[in-house]
């Protein structure tokens, strides 16, 4: 016995060396955690259990070359809370996926599901490796596994991208619901060096698939970290706002703020000339619990706003137009930023919240090229496919289409309403007047005065007054009771069911 024991201990002290102690120097000196050193610092003291360390590459002549496959995963908890990690080893074939890594990946996915506990991938790699994929056979059982493309959002995935990602990594990071990317890191399908064998395309790192690229450009990073342990950190807090799998709610968070709190400080907040620009985040911080949010895409389509947050303990997602940025007129990188934001919050049973203050969408020759009207679309029909229970507030103003993509009547909202300073029409007053009455006011008299008085004849058009005097809006409020109202009717709205939806967007791609 004690020498198949002392076997034993030999084998999984060579697999914990991972690549090797000078590989995993080298890593270190470049100033990253190893795979092992980010998973110690991600989850719970003494909680990670891990599977598969005695796996190695199946190539004949690798087997002491490849600790683990390059793949580290196992179960373990963060903050209480069961979860899978997977995470790649850069000294291990600098991180590139082999037969037994790929196979072990997806059985951890599979697990996952099958358990209901949230996947976290730990993400820096180089995406397939040379042999195992060369050759009919080889590339053939190496494909990316149907389960991971038919996923369903069944359980959260979540992503770091902490080092340069190729391929593979890059594949999950773009399949997953939250993505978190360091700073100085690359994502992108192939690198540089690739890239220029096969195109003759010189680039760096930075300028193929760096933050900035993803972060404002492409969409496809949520969040910018500064460093790793700012992305562990990161990735805690998402954790908080999500179920641990689609059969459940998110976990409600116990709260001493009051739900009926009045919010004395909107009054000088919001100006009352829509004109003027004010930041949304304010507001917002003024309204939920104890002033917590969490933001996604924050430096992408800037002029709406997706933020995770909480109304008496209950996840929320908001949708907001940013008056700070194209006065909240919304683009087409907008468009995508909503649709994908409710397909994550209908899919995880997250209550949607709509603040409105948009004068329209931003139209241009730039934006047709883009494909607005379809983006336009896509989102509304998002919106109109969501069943978790909708909150929508009409803030300053919610002019022509967007009014229907904000969540106004007719769009499933289990209760609209309005502050009295809402201008809500088919245009902006300005526009409006210019369009209906251009040639009374070439021939008037006076045409500056007669400019006033039409603008007030359709200030007093817009107002939510006349919608909510036919009950086309539920409410004008107080603005000073806005916190309340959503608290209030957040509550009714989640009584038969919580906050459940069908989950009829769960298989829509996630690249909106």
């Amino acid at each position: 016995m004690n020498s198949y024991l002392k076997e034993l201990q030999e084998r999984k002290e060579r697999a914990l060396l991972m690549g090797g102690q000078e590989k995993v120097n080298a890593h270190r000196e470049g100033g990253f955690y190893t795979a092992r050193e980010r998973i110690d610092r991600l989850v719970d003291q003494d909680s990670f259990l891990e599977m598969g360390l005695l796996n190695h590459s199946d190539v004949p002549g690798a087997e002491h070359k490849s600790a683990a496959d390059g793949l580290i995963c196992g179960l373990a908890k963060v903050e209480g809370r069961p979860v899978v990690v997977t995470a790649l080893d850069k000294t291990v074939f600098a991180g590139t996926e082999g037969t037994v890594h790929m196979k072990k990946a997806k059985a951890f996915h599979d697990y996952a599901v099958k358990r209901g506990f949230p996947l976290i991938n730990l993400g820096e790699g180089g995406g397939l490796r040379m042999p195992d994929g060369m050759g009919s056979d080889n590339i053939s059982q190496n494909m990316m596994p149907m389960t991971l493309l038919k996923h369903e959002r069944q359980v959260p995935l979540i992503t770091s991208i902490m080092g340069d990602s190729f391929g593979g990594p890059t594949w999950f990071a773009v399949s997953s619901d939250f993505v978190s990317q360091v700073k100085g890191s690359c994502m992108a399908v192939a690198g540089p060096r690739m890239l220029e064998i096969a195109t003759g395309e010189k680039v760096s790192p930075g300028e193929l698939g760096g933050w900035k690229i993803h972060a404002e450009q492409t969409g496809q990073t949520d969040h910018v970290a500064e460093d790793e342990e700012h992305c562990l950190a990161t990735i805690k807090e998402f954790l908080k706002y999500m179920p641990s799998h689609a059969e459940e709610e998110p976990p409600l968070h116990p709260t001493a703020d009051d739900p009926a709190r009045i919010l004395d400080e909107v009054t000088t907040l919001v100006p009352t000339r829509t004109t003027r620009a004010y930041d949304m985040k304010k507001l917002i911080k003024l309204i939920v619990d104890d002033g917590e949010y969490f933001e996604i895409k924050s430096l992408f389509g800037k002029a709406l706003l997706t933020i995770l947050a909480r109304l008496n303990g209950r996840v929320v997602g908001v949708v907001a137009n940013q008056p700070m940025q194209y006065a909240g007129a919304a683009g087409p990188d907008e468009c995508d930023k909503a649709t994908e934001f409710i397909c994550l919050c209908d899919s995880f049973h997250i209550p949607l919240v709509f603040l409105h203050d948009i004068p329209g969408f931003r139209v241009s020759s730039a934006a047709e090229k883009e494909r607005i009207p379809s983006k336009i679309m896509i989102w509304n029909q998002a919106l109109a496919q969501s069943t978790v229970p909708k909150l929508s507030v009409v803030i300053r103003k919610s002019i022509g289409a967007a009014y229907s993509n904000m969540c106004g009547p007719e769009m499933g909202a289990d209760f609209v309403a309005a502050w009295p300073l809402a201008d809500i029409n088919f245009t902006g007053p300005e526009v409006g007047v210019n369009v209906v009455y251009g040639r009374h006011l070439i021939e008037a008299e006076n045409p500056k005065e007669e400019r006033q008085t039409l603008l007030k004849e359709w200030e007093f058009e817009s107002s939510p007054y006349k919608a909510a005097a036919k009950h086309l809006i539920d409410d004008v409020i107080d603005p000073r009771d806005t916190r309340q109202f959503l608290c209030q009717s957040l509550e009714y709205a989640c009584h038969k069911n919580g906050s459940i939806s069908e989950r009829r967007l769960a298989n829509w791609p996630t690249g909106f």
